[in-house]
């Protein structure tokens, strides 16, 4: 699994057919600290997750059995939303809050917030 930021959408007309009614998202790897590292990725979201929100991904065969297409085309899927990263590699523990997407902050901001995604 890696760590992701989601930076984009795609919106594709035409594409393979097994891949219609799936939402795909452009991610960005980055470090336990929010570091962008390496190359974007397209992958399809399996979890309903936004722009801008940190978030786990596989990619490979992982990819494929965690969308449930097992003979799609698939490299990378995401599989999970971070609240909160923990690491221990410096002298002090520190965590990192995953920042929120501009959908929960504006939640936030109005009074209501987002209690569990569906």
């Amino acid at each position: 699994m890696l760590l992701a930021k989601i930076v984009g959408t795609v919106v594709a007309t035409r594409k393979d057919p097994r891949l219609v009614s799936n939402k795909l998202l452009i991610v960005r790897p980055v470090d336990p600290r929010g570091k962008a590292e390496g190359n974007y990725l397209v992958a399809v979201d399996t979890v309903d997750a936004g722009v801008g929100e940190t978030v786990l991904i596989v990619s490979g065969s992982s990819a494929r059995m965690a969308s449930g297409m097992k003979d799609c085309p698939i490299d990378a899927a995401i599989v999970g939303i971070i609240d909160t990263i923990t690491t221990t590699e410096s002298s002090a523990p520190e965590t990192t809050p995953a920042e929120k997407s501009p959908a929960e902050k504006s939640a936030e901001n109005h009074g209501t917030s987002k209690s569990h995604r569906t």
